[in-house]
């Protein structure tokens, strides 16, 4: 059986590997600067659709963290999106109106720019509105980070997703081009998480959070996924899965110590609760391009009607990394 397991996990990789050999046929580069990148640089990958107004922030943010090239693919953006990424001097771009679901929801066309030009870089895979925290990411670059785990023989670093939210009504946390979105959505749920084992992928299936609460209340099981494995050190025989909840080989996804130790990881903060959440709810659902026939996006759409305050007993100001540490939603491990 283990056997058969082994060759079943190999035939799908090798099948994801295609798909994305295929799919790189879909991508137009519009803005080419990959010759800048030196062996050492930390990349960051990202599929984005109409996010103009968050991507000063966000490449501001993952600059000060010390990625050195940005690669984004555009997906058919139409509010200046693809204009304002080719006139940053360290970002290139992929422009593409072809099927976000048929490229397993954007992870297709990462991949073949992984493979085309991460193979053997630290990789960062996120999208717009996920922020990266990590021990020590207030006196340490993502470089020091990756370094170690270099030298600690670690290949890929996991992370749970946090949804951040405002206090009071999601309408009122308006956001303006430029703006930190935690500094408007800066609470979190420090309790309230569901964690499994997957015994066929061995990665770690948590759940809950507000989502989950609110959004999926009748049906906790639906809700989105928050584990999450965003930092790989790439190699062209990697695949992810499904999105960054897990890789092949499944190996990467040992990010937890199964000893009763801990391994150090991270979070992502996940901006997604500011006052443009409607507008795109809607937009995504006309589209129809997301996972389960955009189910997330029709319980969004669905729970957003009464403009909900998603503050509860569970609800926590975030302030930093270590505080974090301390509710055990990430930890440095041996990392000193």
């Amino acid at each position: 059986m283990r056997v058969f397991e082994k060759h079943s996990l190999r035939r799908e990789r090798l099948r994801y590997r295609l798909r994305a050999l295929r799919k790189r046929r879909e991508l137009k580069p519009v803005a080419s600067r990959m010759d800048q990148i030196t062996s050492g640089d930390v990349l960051l990958f990202c599929t984005l659709r109409n996010e103009r107004a968050r991507l000063p922030y966000f490449i501001k943010y993952y600059r000060e963290m010390g990625i050195s090239h940005f690669f984004f693919v555009d997906n058919g953006s139409d509010d200046g999106t693809s204009e304002y990424l080719q006139a940053q001097a360290d970002v290139s771009v992929f422009y593409t109106e072809h099927s976000y679901k048929r490229s397993r929801y954007g992870v297709d066309w990462l991949q073949w720019l992984q493979r085309r030009f991460g193979h053997g870089h630290w990789c960062l895979t996120v999208d717009a509105d996920e922020f990266l925290v990590y021990p020590y990411c207030d006196t340490r670059s993502i470089k020091a980070l990756t370094d170690w785990l270099d030298a600690s023989s670690v290949r890929s670093f996991g992370s749970i997703m946090l949804d951040m939210y405002p206090k009071g009504p999601i309408s009122s946390a308006v956001y303006c081009e430029g703006e930190d979105p935690l500094k408007i959505a800066g609470w979190f749920d420090s309790g309230n998480y569901m964690i499994e084992r997957n015994n066929y992928y061995w990665n770690l299936w948590i759940q809950g959070g507000p989502r989950a609460r609110h959004f999926f209340a009748e049906d906790p099981k639906r809700a989105p996924a928050l584990n999450k494995i965003p930092l790989v050190k790439w190699d062209r025989r990697y695949a992810y899965v499904s999105s960054t909840h897990m890789l092949l080989p499944r190996g990467l996804n040992l990010v937890y110590d199964q000893l009763g130790g801990e391994k150090t990881s991270g979070c992502l903060l996940h901006a997604k609760f500011l006052s443009t959440i409607e507008q795109k709810s809607s937009e995504e659902l006309k589209r129809n391009e997301h996972f389960a026939n955009s189910h997330e996006y029709k319980a969004y759409h669905s729970g957003l009607s009464e403009d909900p305050d998603l503050w509860c007993k569970w609800s926590e100001k975030y302030i930093n990394w270590r505080q974090l540490e301390i509710l055990g939603l990430m930890s440095k491990g041996n990392w000193a």
